[in-house]
Parts: structure tokens; C-alpha cells; sequence
């Protein structure tokens, strides 16, 4: 069955940003046909979808390398579905070594479909050989940070800043006031609250030192309860391992909440660390890998960044403290927490500069604007 596009998203971001720029595509084309790769939130929305995104997960370089004989296979399939029926573009989101190299074999083999890569790859940190090929293999790049679009010639490249897609998600949501009776939570406690991650490799490495000290915390600070921010709830046993009486486990339908209730939090690198920003949240984040991917990202990539949180590099300095790889330990997680804990000045400094990070992205919202970018790109 021949369709209008094909749209292929390989991790849980991605999903909810395919979530959200489907629910636009429709609402401007209701008759559009799409059929792609996602999880269960693009699935939820209607799309035909041929492989479910669970199939792509995976983390760390030493995880990519032992999943590259499977990976190869779903993408000789997707590419050979994407040229036997020819739809009108072909939308990437993030997930750039499998998505870059997917628009190069289309071009290659002479696809028609426009190709548009949404969620720009990071080669403002590294990677910047990526540009001469993302200029000479995709038709268009849908960026969510405003300084992305001067990476590019705009003689080889259209690029657009569509807006960040958390700034209209936190925006438009509707917060439930009574969500902390759910869980048990009296409205005058102080939260510390934990965002382990989204995958089960990130919560099996960091979460068990970041649970650690946040007992240590409570243990000094008697009035703190500790909530842990389950991302999925296939994730629920393995947080829920922890019973003591001053702690809850709280599900994604309340994950906003949380941040706004929170006084401080601990957090996995990733996507919630802008969201915990964006909520004016003081927050430590961490990030623990394996000597193995220490090593590749320094001497094969050689990545070389002045910060690695989101915030931090938008805000082009420490907003949040940050702790990766062998800087991750446990006293000197204990400490970062504790200097937001006692002192008001750097809570209030941190506070002050997350509130400014809204100016740095603007008021467009992102997912209206990209599909308005993918439907007149493809589909003039």
C-alpha cells in the first residue's frame, strides 16, 4: 500500500517527539498516510508501523558494536521498503548514525522522497564531519536549538529552528493538584526527588549511587522525602525494590508534577535535565559509563566538551553541577547536593539562571512548525 511518508524514530525522545509532529501532520492533512519505525507513543496516534522502536534500543559504544549485525538487517529492510514504494519524504528524528546513513543510501540510490532530519545531530559538540555529509545527503534539518542553523551553508542546506519542543510540552501541561496523594506525599514536605533515566542500562549504573546519597541526605536532613521519577513503567520492580517509609516511586503520568514539587533533584543526563530546568529546579546531574566507552569517546571520537548537560551547554556555563564517568562518585555527588541544600545563594543563583534559559529557546512551538516545514517540503 503506497503511502505519504515514512517517519523513523529509534529511541523513547524520539517517540515523543514523533508523538507530537504526527498529531500536527494530521491535524493539517487528516487524510495524510504515514507508516514508519516508533514506539508506543507514535504507534498509540495511528501510525502504520512496520518495526517497533524497541528493536533499536541501544546505549553506550560497546553496546552499539555488539548490535550492529541486527541493526544492519532492519536497515537493509527499511531502506528496501522506503524504495519499493516511494513515499514523498522521508522524516528522520534524531538518532543520526543510523538516520545519516539511511538518507546516504536513499540518495545513493536515487530516492525521490525529500529526506528531513528533525532534532539536529550534536556536531556543534563533536562530530563535525557530519556536516559536508548532512549537506550532501538531506534535502532539509528541522533544529530545536536556535544556534544549530549557522552550523550549515544555507547554499547547500535548508535549515529551520522549529523552537524546542519542551517549551510548548511544559507550557500546554495540565497539572494535577492533587497528584501527591496518589503516592502519599503531604503538600508541606520538602521532595528530593531522582530521575535514574529512560533505559535500563542508565538506571542499572546510576541509579544505586544515586539512591545512596539521597539516603544519606534524608538521613542529615530529616525533612526531606525522597520520590524516584520512574521513566517506564516496565521499570516499576526495579525501583520499587526500595520500601522505606519517606519514599515513593512516581509514575511518567505524574513526572511534571514531581519536577514542580521538588526542592532539589538528582538526574541521569538526558532530555529530563532540561526539563527539570525549565521547571526551576536546582539539580546535580550525573552520568556514569564504562571504562570501555571512556576510553572510545576519548581517543576515537575525541570528545573534548566544556559541559555535557543540556543546560549547561545552552547556557554556556554551569548551571547544573555535573558529574560524569570517573568524576561520578559518591562523596562528590553527596557534596554538590548538600551545597544546594544549605546554601540559598547558590539555590536561588541556580533558580534565577534556569528561568533564563526560556529566552535562549523563544515561544515557537516546535511540533506545529515542523510539520508545517515537513507538509510544505514534501508535500507542496
Amino acid at each position: 500500500m503506497s503511502y505519504d511518508l515514512f517517519i523513523f524514530a529509534g529511541e523513547v525522545s524520539g517517540d515523543l517527539h514523533g508523538q507530537k509532529l504526527l498529531k500536527e501532520l494530521y491535524a493539517l492533512n487528516p487524510k495524510l498516510k504515514v507508516k514508519g519505525v516508533g514506539g508506543p507513543k507514535m504507534r498509540a496516534v495511528g501510525m502504520d508501523c512496520m518495526i517497533p522502536m524497541e528493536e533499536f534500543q541501544v546505549m553506550g559504544f560497546s553496546d552499539i558494536l555488539a548490535s550492529l549485525p541486527k541493526l544492519y538487517k532492519k536497515f537493509k529492510s527499511i531502506k528496501k521498503e522506503i524504495l519499493a514504494n516511494e513515499p514523498k519524504g522521508v522524516i528522520t528524528i534524531d538518532y543520526p548514525g543510523f538516520n545519516l546513513r539511511m538518507a546516504k543510501a536513499l540518495a545513493k540510490k536515487g530516492s525521490s522522497a525529500k529526506r528531513i532530519h528533525y532534532i539536529c545531530p550534536t556536531v556543534w559538540a563533536w562530530g563535525k564531519r557530519r556536516i559536508p555529509k548532512m549537506e550532501r545527503y538531506l534535502d532539509r534539518v528541522l533544529t530545536i536549538l536556535p544556534f544549530e542553523a549557522n552550523l550549515f551553508s544555507k547554499d547547500r542546506l535548508d535549515v529551520t529552528y522549529v523552537g524546542h519542543p519542551l517549551i510548548s510540552r511544559i507550557g500546554t501541561h495540565c497539572y494535577d493538584p492533587h497528584w501527591n496523594k496518589k503516592y502519599g506525599i503531604e503538600n508541606e514536605r520538602s521532595i528530593l526527588s531522582i530521575f535514574p533515566g529512560s533505559r535500563e542500562k542508565e538506571i542499572h549504573r546510576n541509579f544505586p549511587l544515586q539512591i545512596k546519597v539521597a539516603k544519606k541526605m534524608q538521613k542529615d536532613n530529616p525533612d526531606l522525602f525522597l520520590a524516584i521519577s520512574c521513566a517506564d513503567d516496565r521499570f516499576l520492580p526495579l525501583l520499587k525494590k526500595q520500601k522505606e517509609e519517606d519514599l515513593a516511586v512516581i509514575t511518567s503520568e505524574h513526572s511534571y508534577e514531581l519536577m514542580r514539587a521538588s526542592h532539589l533533584a538528582i538526574a541521569t543526563s538526558g532530555t529530563v535535565t532540561l526539563e527539570l530546568a525549565l521547571h526551576h529546579i536546582p539539580t546535580v546531574v550525573t552520568y556514569a559509563i564504562n571504562p570501555l566507552d571512556v576510553f572510545i569517546a576519548q581517543t576515537i571520537f575525541r570528545i573534548d566538551l566544556s559541559y555535557f548537560a543540556l543546560p549547561n551547554i545552552i547556557f554556556s556555563g554551569e548551571l547544573f553541577p555535573e558529574l560524569f564517568g570517573p568524576d561520578l562518585k559518591e562523596e562528590a555527588l553527596y557534596q554538590k547536593m548538600q551545597e544546594f541544600m544549605i546554601s540559598e545563594y547558590l539555590r536561588s543563583t541556580c533558580i534565577e539562571n534556569c528561568k533564563k534559559l526560556k529566552n535562549f529557546l523563544g515561544k515557537k512551538d516546535a511540533s506545529k512548525e515542523a510539520a508545517r516545514v515537513v507538509l510544505t517540503s514534501s508535500l507542496p
